[in-house]
């Protein structure tokens, strides 16, 4: 039905197009994006289709036989990991091309090749970030080592395989669509795709905002009104554990007291590069043996990304006689990057740390060929970007790289009201380093040993890696290599004109928060800060609190602990954020003055169970009301620093536990003095006007008032390729943390018995080809909270009936 749909739809959707006269939506003729020959129709792929074939490569070196089952997951049985990869290549770009080249093409700044000049800013962002930089600097690193090169020449050598087969007619949709064709895959490219995740999990930065809110609050208030430990915080090690003596002792400048930390001004307005989302996080965690029914550790993960059609994630099994691996790859990089295999699991959740800081620079002259360092004019290695543009000429861009990296910002990017700052980025993930070869050594990982072994290799973006074995064992480790920082170094842009201010060391990986079997019988990370304040280190970052309360919480009530309670627990609803808060608002609220109307909203939350379940009309008002005490608060204040930055919702409450007269709860743009009591109330009254809103529109119930949606790539406007109104409960600071369209990508609960059970699911499909019916087979399954039982084939067993088609690979 989805294939007779898509087409159908399409043509409504170009039709439109062709009206509007928008060549920059559907560059192709409309004829010709029909046509029956080349055409859209070339896309939709019948219900039955044959996957089987029989391919031969000069590439391969032995015959090898993938294996797809009923959900087209593919199962690679390969004599040696050379072929392994090659197939591994060949499968991404059979089922996910366009993404894969798509992705790797924003990551390097060349979207306005595509669509035009709408993405010149875009691209010049990208490219002042140092992506291609960062990506080529990984490249040097993989290529060097035999193992990574091995891996990725072959897996760039199946890619291509895929791409020289392709005719027109069978180019993926979104090539027909913006009119253009798929270029050669290269190494590059899938550097390019990791510095992507790190830009996504790693690149986000608040320095440029808190250093003009210094200007106005002070160093002294920005500690309170971001703090870097939450009174309630439930950290990834449990708290009293014993942190050995630092190793690493980093020495604050002289002038930090008074240039850095006093009350000095970022002059104007930036409009800052794309910064990702910084809510990417996730859930993980491991529950030892001793605690489980099976005797056996459970191991669970759910990345919480941006939710999109295709999927990030391809699900696959490989067999060679070096692994047996499961999980899920990213399309554009050879492994399994999340899963399990006859030995052990793992997975990941995103450290939050802030790893990328600005220093200020003085140029010379507008040449940018000089700056400022050490008392002398230092030579800057200049980088022309030529940024190609669909229908216009090349776009030139002067980029110059420093000690520090390249400068992101000067007097021609982005425009300020006052010109002449110049920012260079100081990002870990500029630096050279092979994270392949993690995943590399996981898949193949027996056991504790070799786990930490493979952490080595991880530099950015940084991970709390957790981790359990057959032989008993978990363990969860937070892994990236960081900076050893003095006491508030990087929170603030900080002077570039000599090398005081630098990165001095890094932290030794045996000092990176971690632990191994712990006594309270699980491990687990839900992107909150790793540890207490008795960490020695200062750790600045992007932490959640609430998830990671609740996580913990639910884990120590747990005994006898089965798969199904780790399935139930991950699409748990309840709002441990709303339990700390509701008492709060109903404890101020001047009940007295609301009006019926008013007073059955209030009922609403009153009577909530606190869980953020689809039919709850409570959830809705209470986020409603919180959100507007947080404007209640903030704005007023912010708003006359001139920043759009706001504290977390965690900062707010804690205040309000702590202290119910504090100071920003009264408006500084009013002569009245605000009490708690006045913000709360009227902070409700507005928050009961939009309910009425909704609640005309039949949206006031929490699931229709979010939309949970999945998107396509292209965006929103993709709507044929989307899929909205998902019956899906969840929210922010919940362990299901689903929101509009961002929340859990992969859904993976392993119990690492004899047999390995793996139960699994994710919100997609195998195919990025919206004309098939594997496009979006596994979201209504995710949806409902329910999960496949992973078929863990192995080398030599009967095929049995999950076995649907077989491609042989065979040398030429």
């Amino acid at each position: 039905m989805r294939a007779v749909l898509f087409g159908v739809s399409f043509i409504i959707t170009g039709a439109l197009v062709y009206i509007l006269g928008s060549s920059s939506l559907l560059p192709l003729p409309l004829g010709q994006f029909l046509s029956p020959q080349h055409g859209i129709w070339q896309n939709a792929e019948p219900v039955k289709e044959n996957f089987n074939m029989a391919l031969n490569f000069p590439d391969l070196k032995g015959k090898a036989t993938v294996y797809l089952d009923d959900r087209l997951v593919p199962h690679i049985v390969a004599d040696n990991d050379e072929d392994a990869c090659f197939i591994q290549g060949y499968l991404h770009a059979r089922f996910r091309l366009w993404q894969m080249e798509f992705q790797t093409m924003a990551a390097a700044g060349r979207i306005s090749e595509i669509i035009g000049e709408k993405a010149i800013h875009f691209d010049r962002g990208r490219r002042r970030l140092g992506m291609v930089y960062a990506a080529e600097n990984m490249l040097r690193e993989m290529e060097a080592d035999p193992v990574s090169k091995s891996q990725v020449d072959h897996y760039t050598a199946g890619v291509n395989a895929y791409i020289a087969s392709l005719s027109e007619s069978r180019l993926p949709v979104e090539y027909k669509l913006l009119g253009y064709q798929p270029e050669r895959w290269n190494n590059l490219k899938t550097a390019l795709f990791v510095k992507l995740m790190s830009l996504t999990l790693a690149g986000f930065s608040d320095d440029l905002a808190l250093t003009k809110a210094k200007a106005f609050f002070g160093d002294e208030q920005l500690r309170v009104l971001f703090p870097q430990v939450a009174d309630s915080l439930s950290p990834i090690i449990p708290e009293g554990t014993l942190f050995a003596s630092p190793t690493v002792h980093p020495e604050a400048p002289a002038t930090a007291d008074s240039l850095y930390l006093g009350k000095t001004e970022l002059a104007g307005t930036l409009s800052e590069i794309e910064k990702p989302d910084p809510a990417n996080g996730s859930n993980n965690w491991a529950v030892s043996g001793q605690r489980t029914q099976s005797g056996a550790p459970i191991l669970c993960n759910d990345p919480h990304l941006d939710l999109s059609f295709p999927s990030i994630w391809y699900e696959m099994q490989v067999t060679t006689p070096t692994m047996n691996a499961y999980g899920v790859s990213f399309p554009g990089a050879p492994g399994v990057i999340i899963g399990f295999n006859d030995s052990i699991a793992f997975g990941f959740t995103n450290a939050g740390r802030d790893v990328l800081d600005y220093y200020a620079i003085q140029f010379k002259d507008d040449t940018k060929t000089q700056y400022r360092f050490n008392n002398e004019w230092k030579n800057s290695q200049i980088r022309i970007e030529n940024i190609k543009v669909k229908g216009k000429p090349v776009v030139y861009d002067t980029v110059a790289y420093t000690v520090f990296g390249p400068v992101g910002y000067d007097n021609s990017f982005p425009a300020t009201d006052q010109p002449g700052k110049n920012l260079a980025i100081r990002w870990k993930a500029h630096d050279p380093s092979n994270e392949l070869l993690l995943w590399y050594y996981l898949d193949r990982a027996k056991n504790y040993g070799d786990y930490k072994n493979a952490l080595q290799y991880f530099s950015s973006p940084a991970q709390n890696v957790v981790f359990a074995s057959k032989s008993g064992d978990i363990a969860i480790w937070q892994q990236g290599e960081f900076a050893a920082l003095w006491n508030r170094q990087g929170v603030y842009v900080m002077p570039g004109d000599d090398s005081s201010y630098m990165w001095q060391r890094f932290i030794p990986m045996d000092e990176n928060p971690h632990i191994l079997n712990p006594e309270r019988g699980f491990v687990s990370s839900a992107n909150q800060r790793p540890a207490d304040s008795t960490y020695p280190y200062f750790i600045p970052g992007y932490y959640d609190l609430y998830r990671g309360i609740a996580v913990n919480k639910k884990l120590s009530a747990l005994q006898q602990v089965t798969a199904d309670d780790m399935m139930k627990m991950q699409n748990d609803n309840y709002n441990v954020f709303a339990e700390t808060t509701r008492p709060i608002l109903l404890k101020y609220i001047n009940d007295s003055i609301l009006n019926d109307a008013e007073n059955k909203y209030l009922d609403l939350v009153r009577n909530w169970s606190l869980y953020n379940n689809i039919n709850e009309k409570g959830a809705t008002v209470f986020s409603l009301w919180f959100d507007n005490l947080k404007k209640q608060v903030w704005d007023d204040e912010f708003e006359k620093a001139g920043v759009a930055l706001r504290p977390s919702a965690a900062t707010l409450t804690e205040a309000l536990l702590r202290d119910s007269s504090f100071a920003y709860i009264d408006n500084i743009n009013t002569p009245a003095k605000e009490t708690i009591a006045d913000a709360v109330t009227n902070a409700f009254k507005q928050a009961a006007v939009t309910a009425d809103s909704l609640a005309a529109i039949n949206r006031l119930s929490w699931g229709p008032y979010r939309d949970p949606s999945i998107y396509h790539l292209l965006g929103e406007t993709m709507m044929p390729f989307a899929r909205t109104g998902l019956p899906v409960g969840g929210g922010e600071f919940i362990i299901n943390a689903m929101k509009h369209k961002h929340g859990p990508s992969w859904r993976m609960v392993i119990e690492l018995t004899h047999e390995t059970s793996a139960y699994v699911v994710y919100p997609g499909g195998q195919s990025g080809n919206p004309g098939s019916p594997y496009y979006d087979s596994f979201v209504d399954k995710w949806a409902a909270g329910e999960y496949y039982k992973a078929w863990f084939m192995k080398r030599g067993e009967p095929e049995g009936n999950r076995l649907v088609w077989k491609m042989v690979f065979e040398p030429k």
